[in-house]
């Protein structure tokens, strides 16, 4: 059952071409042919099972599209493409392998944990992200030039933004309220008396930027794993982080394809970091089923980054996979 954006972006990368997938959906039947007027084609709800092709993630839609032909039900061997939604009921048929199990059990995890909200904040300036398991996502933004008569300006700027985080908060557990400067102290004194349920939920996190970067600087800090303890946005910005600092002083890591290969022959890999973009692609080859293999073998961790976050662009940028490793390594 589909419960949400994050169930939909997991099934992005767990689709594959070739599975099969069964769903209630709409079909358009064709009318009688045997009438003086042709009858108008008309949907009608039918469960059928179709054979995977391209999956499309349509994120500001609250959509899945798959796209493939019918196996199962009429007009088999006809296109068609099923719409999963919030409230889908889907069964899939597929040969399952050990990183996608292992996805459906972090996600099932994941979904228990609280839900956050974050409010970057400066004077005149505010952005609201929804923290999702394949990132922040930013819901909307609020600006408003301070001038004369400041004071009720600034009452109105936080009133709105008072207004947008209440409708945004009413199904989150937390609300962080982050940014430079006093700000943000400022509008929590304001919305404890104007909103004292939505102060209730309100914690404070000191960052230098606002916006996407303030939502990065949020998660670095550990502000959101205070929160949502091990979430997998904050272990994701840990490790790219230890990457980094492995690289720059030539330590214990490897990244590209070859090196991390070289790596795993010595038995070396502690921890895998591959991007779900770079799986999806090698997956065509089969040879990458075999290398995970041989790293859960060696008592290795796997690790797999959303590539639409900052953290899974970084490993992106390094050519989509590194790993930190138990010695050091001469490539």
């Amino acid at each position: 059952m589909v419960e949400s954006l994050d169930d939909m972006w997991h099934l992005k990368y767990i689709l594959e071409p070739q599975d099969i997938v069964f769903a209630v959906t709409k079909r358009r039947i064709e009318g009688a042919t045997d009438k003086l007027r042709p009858e108008k084609a008309d949907k009608k709800t039918m469960r059928l099972g179709i054979c995977v092709e391209k999956v499309e993630f349509h994120k500001f839609a609250n959509r899945l599209r798959v796209h493939g032909t019918i196996v199962d039900g009429i007009d088999t061997g006809a296109y068609h493409t099923i719409n999963i939604e919030e409230g889908t009921d889907i069964s899939i048929i597929k040969t399952w392998k050990s990183d996608q199990l292992e996805r459906i059990k972090e996600a099932q995890i994941a979904s228990m944990r609280p839900k956050v909200i974050i409010a970057t904040i400066e004077e005149g300036e505010a952005s609201i992200g929804m923290v999702r398991q394949f990132g922040v996502e930013e819901s909307s933004s609020l600006r408003q030039s301070l001038g004369k008569g400041e004071g009720n300006t600034r009452n109105e700027f936080f009133g709105e933004l008072a207004s947008q985080l209440k409708w945004a908060a009413e199904k989150v557990d937390a609300v962080i309220l982050a940014g430079p400067g006093f700000t943000k102290e400022d509008f929590l004194e304001f919305i404890r008396t104007r909103e004292p349920e939505l102060a209730k939920k309100a914690v404070l996190e000191d960052t230098t930027s606002i916006g996407i970067s303030g939502f990065q600087e949020v998660l670095r800090r550990g502000a959101v794993d205070r929160i949502m303890e091990e979430s997998r946005i904050g272990r994701e910005a840990k490790l790219i982080e230890e990457l980094m600092k492995e690289i720059s002083i030539n330590g214990k890591v490897s990244y590209g394809m070859a090196d991390v290969r070289n790596a795993q022959n010595l038995g070396a890999i502690h921890t895998l970091l591959i991007t779900d973009e770079l799986l999806r692609t090698e997956r065509e080859g089969k040879s990458i089923d075999e290398f995970l293999k041989e790293v859960e073998h060696s008592q290795g961790r796997i690790v797999v980054f959303s590539t639409e976050f900052e953290p899974g662009k970084k490993l992106e940028a390094l050519g989509g996979i590194a790993a930190l490793l138990r010695f050091r390594v001469n490539p």
